[in-house]
């Protein structure tokens, strides 16, 4: 090698090297349906192709030469000496910005059922999955949703979270759309605290939803779960069925989205109400043990009314198990919290008592 052949090597600029898992930023140099190509720096190109490509085809069909997109790096050189490249994580964010805009422009997307489990239909659009809640299918779907496995149709996006990983959507805000704005005029008529006669139309974890007419429109509504009993609800498909008639009292109208919040355990009065009448300091009462747990034991005198033997007050020995009737004496309540402290009613001297 000549002298001026060591002093170009020496000038030349060597490309840091690169490691798996690296975010690298590029400029589209070559593009295909299953291969792209990107210039990463230092007159050196990065390769998406294969299975990486086809697994990010919508983001391909996007973008054109020239483009700067940020990647990761997969294998800093493969069997040909090429550098690897993975534009999943990109294409994902990319996926999660799309729908976002669209749900702001409420746009109608295709979507495709794969299977339907207890709370609706897992569906899935692109090369993502979603979800359309039983409560979000037109009526005329309603028990009929197993005939849009492997079909497509139409839905609207009601919520982007790609924290949660939740995507949702809503056919009915597609094929109830004349309906739904029927809706918004008949909650015009609807006033705060009226009461009315509904159908579940679905059941969440978190609560029941029902449909009641109002006018010539039928109107959707939840009922919370912590608004279905003034006693502690762990599980709502416990005490409902869909088609189940149930008495309800508005407590909230959602003009925006046509929808109504309810309530049934107001139709009847709180429990709590004049506890400290009910319920003074000193009173003994008896009641039934429904649950343990590490601080103390509850005990049940009506629904919805509990109070707690907290550990410090059980007496030394003493076992509870869950039916058995007990005398108990109030030692403190609180109203405004729903909160009652109890101590026993002791039958017997205590073993070492003097």
């Amino acid at each position: 090698m000549s002298l001026m052949d060591r002093l170009l090597s020496k000038s030349k600029v060597e490309p840091k090297a690169l490691r798996r898992g690296q975010e690298v930023e590029g400029v589209v140099s070559n593009l295909g349906r299953k291969l792209l190509l990107l210039n990463i720096g230092a007159k050196t190109e990065g390769i998406v192709t294969g299975d990486d490509a086809l697994e990010v085809a919508d983001l391909l069909a996007e973008l054109k030469i020239g483009d700067t997109i940020k990647a990761f790096v997969k294998y800093p050189e493969n069997d040909q000496g090429q550098i690897v490249l993975s534009l999943k994580k990109a294409a994902e964010a990319g996926r999660w910005e799309k729908y976002a805009q669209m749900m702001a422009e409420e746009k109608e997307i295709d979507v495709v059922g794969l299977e339907v489990n207890k709370g609706g239909m897992v569906v899935k659009c692109g090369e993502m999955r979603g979800f359309v809640p039983t409560s979000q299918f037109g009526e005329k779907h309603l028990g009929k949703m197993e005939d849009l496995i492997n079909t497509s149709f139409k839905v609207k996006i009601i919520e982007v979270d790609r924290e949660q990983n939740r995507l949702i959507f809503s056919e009915k805000q597609v094929s109830d759309s004349k309906a739904m704005a029927k809706r918004h005029e008949a909650l015009e008529g609807v006033k705060k605290d009226e009461k009315l006669v509904g159908t579940v139309s679905g059941i969440m974890p978190f609560g029941v939803f029902v449909t009641v007419s109002v006018g010539k429109a039928k109107v959707e509504g939840l009922i919370h779960i912590s608004e279905i009993s003034w006693k502690k609800v762990d599980d709502p498909n416990t005490l409902f069925k869909v088609g189940q008639e149930v008495n309800v009292q508005v407590i909230g109208i959602e003009k925006k989205v046509g929808k109504l919040n309810l309530s049934m355990k107001r139709l009847s009065k709180d429990p709590w109400d004049d506890i400290e009448k009910t319920y003074a300091v000193g009173t003994k009462h008896k009641g039934k043990v429904v649950r343990s747990a590490p601080y103390g034991v509850f005990i049940n005198f009506e629904s919805g009314i509990d109070g707690l033997i907290h550990v410090t007050n059980k007496p030394v020995g003493r076992e509870f198990e869950v039916g058995e009737d007990v005398e108990v004496f109030v030692e403190k309540v609180d109203g405004k919290n729903r909160r009652m402290s109890l101590g026993m009613v002791l039958t017997e001297v205590p073993v070492g008592y003097k």
